[in-house]
C-alpha cells in the first residue's frame, strides 16, 4: 500500500519536526498578550483566579512604554519580581477587563415575537419570553478607542454590535454564534444577525479565516466552520440575495483556509481520500490558560512540550476543549497531557465542511455562476464518498473519528458521531433509522435529562456527565430528518428532556448555563478549566429552536420521558391517537 506508506512517512517527519527543541511560532506577535516574559511572570504569579482576566485587560499606555517599564522592573529584581511590585505595575499600566466594551440593546429587539404563540404550555411560553429578553443583556458594542489604538487591546475591533455567550466570555466566539443567530432569527432580529455576520466576514477579509474568538491571542486557531451555514440561515430568513452576492467570495476564502491548512490524506486500499482535521502548529501555552498549560507541560520531557501546546490549541479549535475524544489512543487516556487532537479526522468537522460545500454550490447556482456551482458540487460529492469510506461504520450505524496514527476508528460514543445527519451529509435515507438503533445500542436513550457528551468520566468538560446544547441540537435535528414516525418521536422526546432540564434549572436559579450535569436530575455543569458560566448564548438559541419546533407538544410538567423501546412504542401510539382526536 504505497499511499499508506507515504502517509506514515509524512506523520513521522511531522513528529520529528514537532518533537525537536525548536520552538513553534507564538499565537500572535504581541509580547504582552501572546508571549514573552511579562505574560509569563504575571500568569505564573496567579494574581487572578482565571488566567483569561489578565490577557483581557487593556493597556493604559503604548505597549512599547509598558514593555520598557517592565524590563526595568524585571532587571531591578533579577527577573524575580515580588508579587506586590507586580500588582503595582499592573495597576499602573493596565485597565480593568471589559473596559473596551459597552452594553448594547439591539435596535431590532421587540416584544412578543410570533413564535411565542406556537408554545401551548403557558409556563414554557412565559419562560421563552424571558429567554427572548436575555438578548438585551448579552448585547455588546466595541468602543471607538479600540479602532484608534488597537495595539492597546487584546480585543479585535468589530464595526457592528454583537451578542456574546456570557460570563467570562466578554467577546464573541465563532461556532457559538451560529446557535445564537438561530435564536435571534426566531426573535425576529435579522439586522443584529446581519451585523454579526458582517463582523465574521470582515475577519475573513483581514486574516483569511474566522478566529476562535475576537481576541488577538485566538488569531492562529479557528473553530468549527459554520459561517456558510450562518449565511444560509440569514438569507433564507430575509431573502437578502444582494448581501450574499457581495460576500460569496469571502465565504469561499474561508473554506479555502480549511482545505489548504487543515487537510489530510487518508488511504484505504488503492484509493486516497482528502479530509480535514483540527491542527494549530503554534507554540507556547495558550495565553488565556497560560499557567495551566505551563504546569501541564512541566509533567513532560522538555522536548515534548511544544507538541503538547500545539495539540491543546487544536483541541480549543475543535470547540471541544477538552474531551476524551482527543485523549483516546494516547499513553494515558485519562490525562490531558495525552492530548493528540491533530491525529484524528473528526466526524463533525468534515460534516460541517460537507454541508458548507453543498450550500456553496446552491449559492453559486442561485447567483448564476454555474462553473463555481459545479466545483463545489464536486467537492461535496468527493467528501460524501470520503465520509462513507473512512468514517461510516455500517455495522454500528454511525460515523466515527478516524485515528491517523493507529489507522482505525475511535468507536466510543460522542453525539458528534451523528453530525452528518444534522448536516444532511448522507445519500442513503436509511442511515437515520440505523442511527436510532445505534443510540439504543449505546444506551443513550436511557438518560432522562439530556444526551451526554461522552460516556467517559475524565473530569474534562466535554465528557460525562456534562450535556451541551449544540450537541442536543445535532442529534435531535438529525433524527428529525427521518421519514419514520418512530424516529421522529424519539427526536421529540429528546427535545422534551432537554427543555425540561433547562426549564427546571432556570426555575431554581433564574439563569441559563453553558452546560448541564445530567447525572443527578439536571444541574449546572462542571469540570474543565473554569467554573460553569451563566448567560448563555447558544443554550438560549437551542432552547428557542426546540420551543419553536415542538411548542405545541412540549410540557413544563414533571413527567420525565423514559426512552426504553417498549415505553417509546407506547408513547408513539399515544401520540398518533392524540393527533387523530378532533381539535
Amino acid at each position: 500500500m504505497p499511499g499508506r506508506t507515504w502517509e506514515l512517512c509524512l506523520l513521522l517527519l511531522l513528529g520529528l519536526v514537532l518533537g525537536s527543541q525548536e520552538a513553534l511560532p507564538p499565537p500572535c506577535e504581541s509580547q504582552i498578550y501572546c508571549h514573552g516574559e511579562l505574560l509569563h511572570q504575571v500568569q505564573m504569579a496567579k494574581l487572578y483566579q482565571d488566567d483569561k482576566q489578565f490577557v483581557d485587560m487593556p493597556l493604559s499606555s503604548a505597549p512599547e512604554q509598558v514593555l520598557q517599564r517592565f524590563k526595568e522592573l524585571a532587571n531591578a529584581h533579577n527577573h524575580s519580581i515580588p508579587q506586590q511590585e507586580l500588582q503595582g505595575f499592573l495597576k499602573e499600566h493596565f485597565q480593568a477587563m471589559g473596559q473596551e466594551l459597552q452594553p448594547w440593546t439591539p435596535e431590532d429587539w421587540k416584544d412578543s415575537p410570533q413564535f411565542l404563540q406556537k408554545i401551548s404550555d403557558l409556563k414554557l411560553r412565559a419562560w421563552a419570553g424571558q429567554l427572548h429578553q436575555l438578548w438585551k443583556k448579552l448585547g455588546k458594542k466595541v468602543k471607538p478607542e479600540v479602532l484608534r489604538h488597537p495595539e492597546r487591546f487584546s480585543l479585535i475591533y468589530s464595526q457592528h454590535p454583537f451578542i456574546v455567550p456570557g460570563g467570562r466570555f466578554l467577546e464573541f466566539y465563532y461556532w457559538d454564534s451560529y446557535w445564537v443567530m438561530e435564536g435571534l432569527l426566531l426573535s425576529e432580529m435579522p439586522e443584529t444577525v446581519k451585523g454579526m455576520l458582517q463582523n465574521f466576514l470582515d475577519l475573513v477579509q483581514t486574516y483569511g479565516h474566522v478566529p476562535n474568538g475576537a481576541r488577538v491571542y485566538y488569531l492562529q486557531r479557528s473553530q468549527p466552520p459554520l459561517l456558510t451555514l450562518m449565511m444560509d440561515r440569514y438569507v433564507t430568513h430575509t431573502n437578502d440575495i444582494a448581501f450574499l452576492r457581495d460576500n460569496i467570495e469571502t465565504l469561499a476564502l474561508e473554506l479555502d483556509f480549511w482545505t489548504e491548512n487543515r487537510n489530510v490524506s487518508v488511504s484505504l486500499g488503492e484509493k486516497s481520500y482528502v479530509l480535514n482535521r483540527y491542527y494549530v502548529p503554534y507554540g507556547g501555552p495558550r495565553p488565556e490558560s497560560y499557567s495551566k498549560d505551563a504546569e501541564l507541560a512541566a509533567t513532560l520531557p522538555e522536548g515534548d512540550r511544544e507538541v503538547l501546546w500545539a495539540e491543546l490549541k487544536a483541541g480549543a479549535e475543535s470547540g471541544w476543549d477538552f474531551s476524551s475524544r482527543w485523549l483516546v489512543g494516547g499513553p494515558n487516556p485519562n490525562l490531558l497531557s495525552s492530548i493528540r487532537t491533530s491525529k484524528f479526522v473528526p466526524v463533525d468537522l468534515n460534516a460541517f465542511l460537507c454541508q458548507a460545500e453543498e450550500l456553496m454550490s446552491k449559492f453559486y447556482t442561485s447567483l448564476g455562476n454555474d462553473s463555481q456551482a459545479t466545483k463545489y458540487r464536486n467537492l461535496w460529492e468527493q467528501r460524501l464518498a470520503a465520509l462513507k469510506a473512512i468514517l461510516w461504520d455500517e455495522e454500528k450505524g454511525a460515523w466515527f473519528d478516524y485515528d491517523l496514527e493507529n489507522g482505525k476508528k475511535n468507536q466510543e460514543f460522542y453525539p458528534s458521531n451523528l453530525a452528518p445527519l444534522w448536516a444532511g451529509c448522507f445519500s442513503d435515507p436509511g442511515v437515520v433509522d440505523k442511527a436510532l438503533k445505534y443510540l439504543e445500542d449505546s444506551k443513550i436513550l436511557t438518560y432522562q435529562h439530556g444526551i451526554p457528551t461522552s460516556l467517559w468520566k475524565t473530569g474534562q468538560q466535554w465528557d460525562f456527565p456534562n450535556a451541551w446544547a449544540p450537541l442536543q441540537d445535532v442529534v435531535i435535528r438529525g433524527l428529525a430528518k427521518s421519514p419514520s414516525p418512530r424516529t421522529q418521536e424519539v427526536a421529540f422526546q429528546l427535545a422534551q428532556n432537554w427543555i425540561r432540564t433547562n426549564f427546571d434549572v432556570y426555575s431554581q436559579k433564574s439563569a441559563m448555563y453553558e452546560k448541564y450535569d445530567i447525572s443527578n436530575g439536571g444541574q449546572p455543569g462542571g469540570g474543565g478549566e473554569y467554573e460553569v458560566q451563566e448567560g448563555f448564548g447558544w443554550t438560549n438559541g437551542v432552547a428557542l429552536m426546540l420551543l419553536d419546533r415542538y411548542g405545541a407538544r412540549l410540557s413544563s410538567g414533571t413527567t420525565t420521558a423514559f426512552l426504553e423501546p417498549h415505553c417509546l412504542a407506547a408513547a408513539l401510539l399515544l401520540s398518533l391517537l392524540l393527533r387523530l382526536l378532533p381539535q
